[in-house]
């Protein structure tokens, strides 16, 4: 099961309960792994990751969190640091790191090296791209993606015709498309995607 709650604020479940960039939660300390994609306010929240955190959650995310993580109580052997183009496998799940930065943009440097997930969970692989551009580097490592979480807000991330032309190259079987309605991106943001993505591929709005 896949939901979204807000922003890029998102749940994948099934047997485990595994979080990314939670913001916006109840109270519920049910998470089995948290990824983090970057340390914006709107991705790494504190509070958020506090309210669904138990003793043993693992969480996955940049090496600028994990001070971060420290602090809101993880032990040191449940934080794994990441960068992109690297390569898990935690048994349950598996998962890869790929690139998200902003291209003529000064929002999300490539050098702070931000990183989007390739997650394979329960026969199913889902991209979350985190706060990105259109990134043509990434095409190779999103063949054969079932789900796609793309965000289509702009101003800090791909743009909505950014983002359907993106998703028409990587082709998923559906797409979910996030980062819009909080800060940047409505409605209209909304409707322009859908148009534009191609009719073979299903696009789940979930905010």
């Amino acid at each position: 099961m896949i939901s979204v709650n807000v922003q890029s604020s998102i749940l994948i479940s099934g047997d485990i309960k595994i979080y990314f960039d939670p913001i916006q939660m109840e109270k519920k300390h049910d998470a089995d792994y948290i990824f983090i994609t970057h340390s914006h306010y709107d991705h790494f929240s504190k509070e958020d990751i506090l309210n669904i955190k138990n003793d043993n959650t693992v969480i996955v995310g940049p090496y600028d969190i994990y001070d971060k993580c420290i602090e809101v109580g993880f032990k040191s052997n449940n934080i794994f640091k990441v960068k992109p183009l690297e390569e898990y496998n935690f048994g349950v799940i598996n998962f890869k790191t790929v690139y998200a930065y902003n291209i003529n943009k000064p929002f999300h440097p490539k050098d702070n090296n931000w990183t989007g997930y390739v997650l394979n969970f329960e026969g199913k692989s889902y991209y979350v791209a985190g706060d990105t551009d259109a990134l043509d580097e990434n095409l190779s490592m999103l063949e054969n993606v079932d789900v796609a979480f793309v965000p289509i807000g702009g101003t800090y991330t791909m743009n909505a015709l950014e983002a359907a032309d993106f998703v028409n190259k990587i082709k998923p079987k559906s797409v979910v498309p996030i980062h819009y309605g909080m800060v940047v991106g409505d409605k209209k943001d909304l409707d322009q995607f859908i148009l534009k993505v191609s009719s073979d591929i299903k696009v789940d709005v979930l905010l």
